[in-house]
């Protein structure tokens, strides 16, 4: 049995060599899961980590309720993580978080007001903690995929979102579709809705994140969505007798 059916509201924690964050991921997860408003559970999905990660998740799940992961055999990327996380999840919501804790678990409450009546809540990261590069290319990265998908996005990169389970279960995946999240959802007739988060400086592990993957493969990943659009199928049964 899948345990994570016994739960309204899974997060799902992506993870590839942050072993030096997971002893802060157990204290500021359990933290909130034990005052969360809806019923919560974790689910790691390691990445093929290559540090000692996979050896600490085991630990923590193994200490902790409500704690359970996944393992890939290999690196395969965050977008192939992510999916992973939704393909196995079963409650009715899907959170996520990097592992990074350049976000709090704790603004999920801030989300989760809002869930009800949108497919998507995402966060906003004020005031970001990051260096002055990073921050343009981030911009730069995101002006050109709303000039190119129509979404309202304001900063799809935040890696703070809850999600719809059934509608997160229907969306296309492809490698990068992370940063598309809104505009995925807008193609299944969804609704979304942005709200300021916290963002902190990353006091441990190191980046995964260089101006190639922040910058050029979203402008190439744009394109590619823009193809995937045009042939993309939706419908809706309105009679049957089968």
């Amino acid at each position: 049995m899948n345990k994570t059916s016994e739960y309204d509201f899974t997060i799902v924690v992506p993870l590839y060599n942050e072993v030096d964050n997971m002893e802060r991921l157990e204290v500021e997860l359990s933290r909130y899961i034990s005052s969360a408003s809806l019923a919560a559970c974790v689910l790691f999905v390691n990445d093929g980590s290559t540090d000692g990660s996979l050896e600490c998740v085991r630990a923590i799940c193994d200490r902790n309720a409500h704690f359970y992961y996944l393992s890939f055999e290999s690196n395969r990327g965050l977008s192939a993580a992510i999916k992973a996380g939704i393909d196995f999840c079963e409650s009715r919501y899907i959170g996520y978080i990097d592992a990074d804790l350049q976000t709090t678990p704790e603004d999920f409450e801030l989300l989760v007001p809002y869930i009800q009546d949108h497919e998507l809540v995402m966060g906003i990261r004020a005031g970001r903690k990051d260096s002055f590069v990073k921050r343009m290319s981030s911009k730069i990265a995101n002006n050109f995929r709303r000039s190119m998908t129509g979404d309202t996005a304001v900063d799809t990169g935040c890696p703070l979102k809850i999600l719809h389970a059934d509608v997160a279960k229907r969306l296309p995946f492809f490698t990068g579709m992370h940063r598309f999240f809104p505009a995925l959802i807008l193609l299944e007739g969804g609704r979304m809705k942005q709200l300021p988060v916290r963002h902190f400086p990353r006091i441990a592990g190191v980046a995964k994140y260089n101006l190639r993957n922040r910058l050029v493969a979203p402008f190439m990943d744009c394109f590619a969505y823009r193809w995937m659009r045009k042939r993309y199928i939706k419908y809706a049964i309105g009679e049957s007798k089968i």
